[in-house]
């Protein structure tokens, strides 16, 4: 089998996902997933589409994040994974959008306006 790519997007956050046989291993950013997401929190966040599955002894999967914080990061790296095991075998995709792992989550950070010290807040009102 050859490598599948997909790409996960989550706020600021870019992950470009390489999906191949192998024996489990998942490395980000040339480094290992326990050493860049130190917290088993994300890591399972990570790893939810392939144990959803059942195929996380199946394949290495090698990312590329860029941007954002560490959560959007790891979102962004379960959505490139749930898209390249899509591309692997179409049949997942049911179990998987059934888990939300399919939707691009669209909420990102508002716009500055102009007149306004941020977003939505307003600067304090003086009647006199």
């Amino acid at each position: 089998m050859e490598v599948v790519n997909a790409i996960g997007r989550r706020k600021a956050a870019v992950a470009r996902v390489y999906v191949s046989e192998g024996s489990g291993k998942i490395t980000i950013n040339n480094r290992d997933l326990a050493t860049y997401f130190p917290s088993s929190i994300l890591q399972f966040v990570v790893k939810q589409p392939l144990n959803k599955l059942n195929v996380a002894e199946q394949y290495d999967v090698k990312i590329n994040l860029d941007g954002g914080g560490f959560k959007g990061q790891a979102e962004a790296a379960r959505l490139g994974i749930a898209r390249a095991l899509v591309k692997i075998n179409p049949e997942d995709k049911a179990a998987l959008r059934a888990e939300g792992f399919i939707t691009r989550d669209p909420r990102a950070v508002e716009r500055k306006k102009p007149g306004r010290p941020k977003a939505r807040k307003r600067f304090q009102f003086s009647k006199r």
